[in-house]
This record gives structure tokens, sequence and C-alpha cells, in this order.
């Protein structure tokens, strides 16, 4: 099992109840191809650095889950078929990487 980390932008167009769909879809085909979820984020609407799909912002979500390495070529085929995506980086985390994201949830919770 390696750790993986998912950025994915949803189009700002959608409804709240599209938005959640949308999140539990791709949380639902993680969990069914034996991933664990570590943690989910969402970082709300926020502007894009640049125009994608002639929009200038959209809906930000985090997925940080361990998977087997060949579940995520058919997860990534996922995010290409759904038109509601706009854009998505899956990265394998490190070490570090996983240390580092330990840290940052346990700075976010210590604010909330």
């Amino acid at each position: 099992m390696n750790n993986y980390e998912t950025v994915f932008i949803l189009n700002p167009v959608l409804s709240d109840v599209q938005i959640e769909e949308t999140v539990k879809k791709f949380e639902d085909f993680l969990i069914k191809n034996d991933a664990k979820m570590v943690a989910k984020e969402n970082w709300g609407l926020k502007k894009l650095a640049y125009p994608i799909q002639h929009k200038k912002s959209g809906f930000y979500h985090l997925f940080e889950f361990t998977a087997p390495g060949e579940v995520i070529a058919p997860y990534e085929q996922e995010f290409r078929r759904d038109e509601r995506i706009m854009r998505f980086l899956t990265v394998k985390l490190d070490k570090h990487a996983i240390e580092w994201a330990e840290k940052r949830r346990t700075r976010q919770k210590a604010k909330a």
C-alpha cells in the first residue's frame, strides 16, 4: 500500500448537492478498490491563477489516502471521464511528504 494525495478542481457552476455527489463518487471509488482514506479536505471556492475552460474560479478538494498502485490508473481515468472535474493531480507521497501532511492536519485541527 502506497500513500497518495489527490487535489482536484470542480467546475464553479455546480450546486452544493452536485459537488457533494462528485466528491462522494470518487471517495466511493477508492474505498471500493481497497483504498483507505486518511484525510479529506474541502478548500472551497478559489480563484484560479489562469482560466481553465473559460472559468476563473473552481471548488478545490483534497484526498489523502493509501491504496495499491494498480488502483491509480483507473482512478485517474474516472477523473478524465467526469465533465465536472476541471483539473486533478495525484502524487505518491514519500516519507517526508507524509510527515508534512500530518503536521499540516494537526495545525488545522488546532486552528478549528
